[in-house]
């Protein structure tokens, strides 16, 4: 092939030994992009999630920012759990958390506090171990610092059923007659036996604190004596089984009785809700938004961003803020364990069968996948729920809602909650206001602030918000959910 007809490229090729198929023979993609328009996503950010909580809370709107929440009077009864200080092998209990227990329900006599802490001692047990017997004396206080513990009461076919879970927090023993007869100097008397038996399920620390100890500080401390004896009036007075002062119903009578009177009693101190604001100021060079806002607006993502993580730290603060969020504000009567460390379907119909009209389940995408496993293991293949369009898990047709921002420990335990909605249900509700002054979202509003020497505008983005549960039973959580595979897989278990 002579020369003729041949670009210079091809005719180096040719002298250095290289065929002219090997070179180009059309313009390459690399060149080809020098001249293409670039298709880009928007920007993107791995926070973002769906936040279900925030899609599927009623909210109500809250004109003057505070929202109170009436309810009939309700006379405490305490029944929080009790704080523990672990200095090596040895356990205290947190003075102050002793106001936690029913008979000292808002005590808040540090003095006292201090030297009742110091009268408990301190006891071991293994699993299996009994820390009390059904028929022996109940002659003192347990407080459980560590380790799960199960209540087992006879049967009426001679059978232990297992009535209760108790983990760290829990206590035993409060349900000493606090009516105390006459001529027992304010004292129970005889404190009777136990009527069940708390059984070690794993390795415990109790704390014990016998009543003759607590009788003992009692008369030597009018303010703890003045104590009890509020507490015992408390008990005295009519009241249904949640708590709230007795509406007296006369019914099935024949004839003219006459009717009792009553009233239905308000609580003297309704709780009120403040909204709470989550807040970023944004700032964009004016040069930026000027220059470089094509094909897409620079100011308009960056709005977007912020936005997007003001409302995820607004889900955060929903479930976690220790004022109003929903991890603080179950009742003590509506929290309770695990039976055995990872979320069962028995752990779950507990935890529906606590409350009315049950809606939602909450937990970590991480506690899901920890009751599938169990689900598996049982042979149980639960139906999923469409919530928006949207096929999730769920469970007797209760949806549970993923949400990431439920924390988990160190240890791999994290909490499951399970609530209600809506004001006509008396359940949980969101609170914002609308109509704020540059409102881009409901409650959420982004004003521009100026723009400073350096010519960097800045933006303001608000969201103010707050959740209020409207009765206790509205909200329940499943406490110490084990998220671990601790089970063999490989050989038997």
């Amino acid at each position: 092939m002579d020369g003729a007809g041949l670009t210079e490229q091809q005719r180096d090729a040719a002298r250095q030994g290289l065929g002219t198929e090997a070179l180009p023979q059309s313009l390459g993609t690399e060149a080809a992009r020098l001249l293409a328009t670039t298709t880009k996503t928007p920007p993107q950010a791995r926070e973002i999630t769906p936040r279900w909580l925030t899609r599927v809370l009623p909210w109500v709107e809250v004109a003057g920012a505070v929202y109170r929440v009436n309810r009939r009077h309700t006379y405490p009864v305490g029944g929080g759990r009790v704080g523990f200080a672990f200095e090596g092998a040895r356990v205290r209990v947190i003075p102050p958390s002793l106001a936690e227990l029913p008979p000292l329900g808002g005590f808040d006599d540090a003095a006292v506090l201090e030297r009742l802490a110091g009268l408990f001692e301190q006891r071991e047990y293994a699993p299996g171990e009994a820390v009390v017997r059904a028929g022996e004396p109940a002659g003192g206080l347990v407080l459980l610092a560590y380790g799960k513990a199960v209540r087992l009461e006879r049967g009426p076919y001679g059978d232990a059923l297992v009535r209760a879970t108790l983990s760290a927090g829990d206590h035993a023993g409060t349900e000493r007659s606090w009516t105390a007869p006459p001529g027992t100097d304010g004292r129970s008397g005889a404190e009777g036996v136990w009527s069940y038996t708390l059984e070690a399920r794993t390795p415990c620390t109790v704390l014990y604190l016998p009543w003759e100890a607590f009788d003992a500080l009692a008369d030597r401390s009018p303010s703890l004596r003045a104590r009890l004896d509020r507490h015992r009036a408390e008990l005295a007075r009519p009241r249904n089984k949640h708590g709230e002062a007795a509406v007296a119903v006369a019914a099935g009578h024949r004839g003219e009785p006459v009717l009792p009177g009553t009233f239905a009693d308000y609580d003297p101190g309704p709780r009120e809700y403040e909204l709470s604001v989550s807040q970023a100021v944004l700032r964009v060079h004016t040069r930026v938004a000027d220059l470089f806002s094509q094909p897409m607006d620079q100011t308009e993502q960056q709005l977007r961003l912020t936005i997007e993580a003001v409302l995820e730290a607004q889900e955060h603060a929903l479930v976690n803020d220790p004022g109003f969020g929903l991890l603080h504000n179950a009742d003590p009567r509506q929290r309770f364990p695990t039976r055995g460390g990872p979320p069962a379907p028995d752990d779950l119909d507990e935890l529906l069968s606590r409350r009315k009209k049950t809606r939602y389940f909450l937990a970590h995408p991480r506690a899901i996948a920890a009751f599938g496993r169990e689900c598996n293991r049982r042979g149980v293949h639960p139906e999923p729920v469409t919530v928006e369009g949207r096929v999730l898990p769920g469970w007797r047709g209760v949806p549970i809602l993923p949400c990431d921002k439920l924390p988990v420990s160190r240890a791999g335990t994290t909490a499951i909650l399970a609530f209600r909605t809506g004001e006509d249900d008396q359940g949980v509700v969101g609170l914002r206001q609308t109509g704020l002054p540059g409102e881009r979202l409901p409650g959420l509003s982004v004003r521009h602030t100026g723009i400073d020497e350096r010519a960097i505008t800045s933006y303001l983005v608000s969201a103010h918000y707050s959740a209020a549960v409207l009765v206790p039973d509205a909200l329940g959580m499943l406490t110490d959910v084990q998220v671990h595979d601790q089970r063999s897989t490989s050989g038997a278990e």
